[in-house]
């Protein structure tokens, strides 16, 4: 009964919080008289206006910067490329849009791609101390890779051909000081971008190089012995060239020891010298006229002290690799026809190689047998994209992708005595084609219809549209969405088997989603966006981990079919003094069609509070963020307990020239807190870090 108090009075205290705050500060502070020039706008202007160049919610760092540059939020309404495949206002894009900038990044203090993640209304992160996962919604699966929302870097696909892994921790491969913006569009992308696009999509924007207009180093400190460092450059030249050159590393000793009363037989539970974290990122990006070449290349090695999978505990030899490249060249111009023409050619490769201990003779003492178990897959593809405006009224775009997985290898033996248990070889293609049309029907109502057909080499065709029903009417917009997304089973789900764990299960189909959403955006003078969602999702023939109680094995199958529901206010604030605000909160249940019980994993609760604070104007800056998440039902049948975590930081800039100093500390308060395991933990629920620290220094030349 306490906990159930608990929550409520979390839930009551979070809502009424958003609305008196709202109250306070459209009270407090004088609307601005600058009319905006979007909102206002008769169709056929507005429409004109979508197609200028984007205008970013706030402009890259630099030393020469004033505040007041940075701070037009909502004098000019954000732009969003990623919920249409063009650069079109928040309000005009059919979902809902959060955007995290680079100057929110800096100065929040965010260093991994999990923590940019974290503090968007409705989503949600998981780490088992080798890969972070993303929640969404109240939808995050045990032992689900990210493969349920599409993760992009400039447009260009990260998730692999293998595990559908996009990567969200410190496997996300790029430095989050290349970030120039996130955007976060939730709901389905299937009709854009096929698989993964299920429950949303987030596409991270890098810097240019007139961004950085020469080069940057920076060097960071922090917690448990991590030292990292990065060498930038960047410019653009009078000859039209544009570069940008960067390389990271990272090094991370980790905890010394961590505790886990489950092997409380082995070494008093205790893992020692089994957290360590070593990682390089390298990215560029070349663009002359038409053309845009990026690439980038990361490679991370994670010791894991969780013994997953049935592994020797307490044995730091069990370690994972994983190595992420890819090159994407892509071609823009506009013709005379005011036909906009997009074409881009990709290839990448992602290697994934783990040594696992195992006792098979299950005596407890060494020599033991390392396992090897590894995913070596290489694709490569091309898109075009044609975007054209007909009768004044629409703007249509059409579109055709194809994509060669030309190496989808898997393997796993003993090293010593050899010994093995998979070698799995396969190749897969598909070919999809789609259109959309932005339809103006009147002064203030716009319809966005769009629809895409994937025919996959292994199971067939299938079809996915979306519908948009958008009103903008001076500064409230109203949007009422329906999509429908799918996921194709990967290679992984069909075909992985080891002798004593998994078996295959080469007859699984896609899993299918239909989404109904009611959003409504609200702009509150020239400084404030409320922005609120009602939605329901229900998915069909989800593909799930399933023991064989015959044989004891894992296997997976399309056996769940699961209904969402929830509820999302959002609540934005930035004005010119510095000060940038937003508070959230997010209600969700999430339930099995067939059982009527909660699903494992799923907070019902999510609120959410971030402040920027000025201290010495344009110079020195404080970043708080406070995060509360509801308890969890975990695998066996237990609650991961509530927590609240409260970081804050400092960020300052121009007291020297050249030079920023930062500093972080997470989880202030020392909140003791977990996440709920996997089916390859003995752990119910993993333990994450206390109070944590670092320190940066950056120079600009």
């Amino acid at each position: 009964m306490r906990y159930l108090a608990r929550t409520c009075n979390v839930r009551v205290f979070a809502v009424a919080g958003c609305f008196l705050t709202a109250t306070i500060l459209t009270a407090l502070i004088p609307p601005s008289h600058a009319a905006s020039r979007i909102e206002n706008a008769p169709s056929v202007q507005r429409d004109a206006l979508l197609d200028l160049p984007e205008v970013p919610l706030s402009a890259p760092s630099d030393d020469h910067e004033a505040v007041g540059q940075e701070s037009t939020l909502f004098e000019e309404i954000p732009s969003v490329y990623g919920a249409a495949k063009y650069d079109q206002k928040v309000n005009e894009a059919p979902a809902a849009v959060i955007i995290i900038t680079a100057d929110q990044i800096k100065k929040y203090g965010y260093r991994n791609f999990a923590q940019i993640l974290d503090s968007v209304p409705g989503l949600f992160t998981n780490n088992d101390r080798n890969y972070g996962y993303l929640g969404i919604r109240g939808f995050n699966r045990p032992g689900d890779y990210t493969s349920r929302v599409l993760l992009l870097i400039d447009n260009h696909r990260l998730n692999d051909a293998v595990y559908d892994s996009g990567g969200t921790s410190t496997e996300m491969p790029i430095d989050v000081d290349l970030i120039d913006r996130v955007e976060i569009i939730k709901g389905p992308g299937s009709s854009l971008y096929g698989t993964n696009a299920f429950l949303g999509v987030v596409n991270v924007i890098t810097k240019q190089g007139r961004d950085l207009k020469g080069a940057e180093v920076s060097g960071e400190a922090s917690s448990f012995n991590t030292y990292r460092s990065r060498l930038s450059y960047g410019n653009k030249f009078s000859n039209g060239l544009e570069m940008l050159l960067s390389g990271s590393f990272s090094d991370s000793e980790g905890h010394r020891e961590l505790s886990y009363p489950a092997f409380s037989s082995t070494n008093n539970g205790i893992a020692k010298d089994a957290d360590r974290d070593n990682l390089n990122f390298y990215t560029g990006k070349l663009s002359y006229a038409d053309f845009t070449l990026t690439g980038g290349y990361q490679w991370r090695k994670k010791n894991v002290p969780t013994a997953a999978f049935g592994t020797v505990f307490n044995d730091n030899r069990f370690n994972t690799v994983d190595e992420r490249s890819y090159l994407d060249l892509s071609y823009q111009h506009e013709f005379l026809s005011q036909i906009n023409v997009k074409a881009r050619l990709y290839y990448d490769r992602y290697y994934y190689r783990a040594h696992l201990p195992y006792d098979y003779a299950r005596a407890g003492t060494p020599p033991f047998t390392i396992n090897k178990d590894a995913a070596h897959t290489d694709w490569w593809g091309g898109e075009l994209t044609l975007t054209k405006r007909f009768f004044d009224s629409h703007k249509v775009t059409i579109g055709t992708e194809y994509r060669d997985q030309f190496r989808q290898n898997q393997s796993n033996a003993d090293l010593d005595p050899p010994a093995t248990y998979l070698d799995d070889k396969r190749h897969s293609s598909f070919v999809a084609f789609y259109v959309q049309d932005e339809w103006a029907i009147a002064d203030h109502l716009v319809l966005n219809a769009g629809v895409r057909h994937d025919e996959y080499s292994t199971f067939g065709g299938t079809t996915n549209p979306r519908l948009a029903l958008i009103s903008n009417w001076d500064k409230t917009t109203v949007k009422l969405l329906y999509g429908q997304a799918f996921r194709a089973p990967n290679p992984y789900e069909q075909f992985y088997v080891t002798s004593t764990t998994f078996k295959a299960s080469p007859n699984l189909k896609p899993e299918k989603i239909k989404t109904y959403e009611f959003v409504v955006e609200q702009y509150l003078g020239d400084h404030l966006r409320a922005l609120s969602s009602l939605y329901q999702y229900n998915i069909s023939g989800l593909i799930s981990q399933t023991i064989d109680q015959t044989d004891g094995l894992l296997f997976f199958s399309n056996t769940d079919n699961i209904t969402s529901r929830g509820m999302e206010l959002t609540l934005e604030g930035k004005w010119p003094s510095g000060f940038e605000g937003r508070l959230s909160y997010a209600l969700q249940t999430t339930k099995n069609d067939d059982t009527d019980q909660k699903l494992t994993n799923s907070p019902q609760h999510l609120g959410k509070a971030n402040l920027i604070v000025p201290i010495v104007a344009d110079k020195l800056f404080a970043g708080i963020e406070g995060r509360y998440t509801s308890s969890r039902l975990t695998l066996a049948g237990n609650n991961a307990s509530p927590f609240y975590i409260l970081n804050v930081s400092l960020f300052s800039q121009q007291i020297v020239k050249g030079w920023e100093l930062s500093g972080h500390i997470n989880n202030l308060m020392n909140q003791q807190y977990g996440y709920p395991g996997s089916g390859e933990h003995i752990q119910d629920v993993i333990d994450q870090d206390g109070r944590t620290f670092w320190v940066k220094l950056k120079y600009r030349f």
